[in-house]
């Protein structure tokens, strides 16, 4: 049974945990950056990568520490190679790097998108191959067929914006806080999500793709027209951004043949609102769904480290010079969507 240390910081989350390939997380440390972010109404890069750079050592030694574990007993290093914020990323990575030259491991370098894909399957050993998977977070929202390690068929993307970063936004134009997501949806609990008239964009089309940029628009007219509540507005915008994900949703079951499962996973997986509505989705097309705990949603290390130990199983090992990559799609060879911009 492998013991895989992880590494994660692709963007504002320096983390580092120990994972067995029966899926026992033995620990997990983490460290957010939300004090220092907090004044800019976002992450600034330079300002992560050196957070980065101070915490990420000693997080690695208490998670050894908790584990009762050395760098000796480790089986491999799992460290997100991309995609990010290309200094945090290389941070995590260099720093994987070093340690499997000095005790002699494997580095085994995940794609951060693939840390979300597969983080369902440590929180459920049910969970098997295939499954249908929204992926939506901070910057990707993507519907892929989950067909096994390494093998990810993407069906849609969002052709601008994602879910995600149009909760950021959303945040920030309503003054509601940092981080943007849980702001939202906190405000969004006291307010009328019927209140106000935003968009639905692509809802209804043929394609399962996705678009959020308009929506950031529509809740910046309504915002500067000064007769709703912020609360209002975030709970309109709120339920516009459940209405497409469900919409887009159903479109790729339609066309997905009959995936035996539907799973959600990524930051704004851990919604409540977006998590029930995928629930009752898939209740509808009598498929199972599966959603990991809250805490696995956003980003962490226990999620590297477990597509680290799926990987290991496949045999899948890298060499120190794997390059940090800002971009990394998880299905390069996956259609352009009509319109997308250089982010899909």
């Amino acid at each position: 049974m492998s013991l895989i240390l992880g590494i994660e910081s692709s963007c504002d989350e320096t983390a580092a945990a120990l994972v067995t390939g029966d899926r026992a997380i033995l620990a997990h440390r983490l460290a957010g950056q939300e004090e220092a972010h907090r004044p800019y109404g976002g992450v600034v890069p330079e300002i992560a990568a050196r957070a980065h750079v101070e915490m990420l050592m000693p997080l690695v030694e208490s998670a050894l520490d908790d584990a009762g574990a050395t760098l000796s007993d480790v089986d491999a290093i799992a460290a997100t190679a991309g995609p990010g914020l290309i200094g945090g990323v290389m941070v995590g990575l260099v720093t994987a790097k070093a340690l499997a030259m000095a005790a002699g491991k494997p580095l085994i370098a995940v794609n951060h998108l693939e840390g979300h894909a597969l983080s369902p399957r440590l929180a459920d050993p049910a969970l098997a191959y295939p499954y249908l998977l929204l992926l939506v977070s901070g910057g990707h929202c993507q519907l892929l067929l989950v067909e096994g390690v390494g093998a990810y068929r993407r069906l849609a993307t969002t052709i601008d914006d994602a879910a995600g970063e149009a909760f950021d936004k959303t945040a920030k134009l309503l003054d509601l806080g940092f981080p943007g997501g849980p702001a939202v949806e906190k405000a969004a609990m006291r307010g009328d999500p019927r209140a106000v008239k935003l968009p639905r964009p692509l809802v209804g089309t043929t394609e399962p793709h996705f678009s959020f940029a308009g929506l950031k628009s529509a809740v910046l007219r309504a915002r500067d027209a000064g007769i709703h509540r912020p609360e209002d507005i975030a709970a309109s915008f709120q339920q516009a951004v459940v209405d497409c994900l469900i919409d887009r949703t159903r479109r790729a079951i339609d066309r997905a043949d009959g995936a035996p499962a539907l799973v959600v996973a990524g930051g704004v997986a851990a919604n409540r609102a977006v998590r029930g509505a995928l629930e009752v989705l898939a209740a509808e097309h009598g498929l199972p769904f599966a959603a990991p705990p809250l805490w696995l949603c956003t980003d962490n290390a226990a999620m590297i480290a477990w597509a680290g130990a799926e990987r290991f199983a496949a045999g899948h090992v890298d060499p120190l010079d794997v390059p940090a990559r800002a971009r990394w799609p998880l299905d390069p060879d996956a259609e352009k969507a009509r319109g997308a911009g250089v982010k899909a």
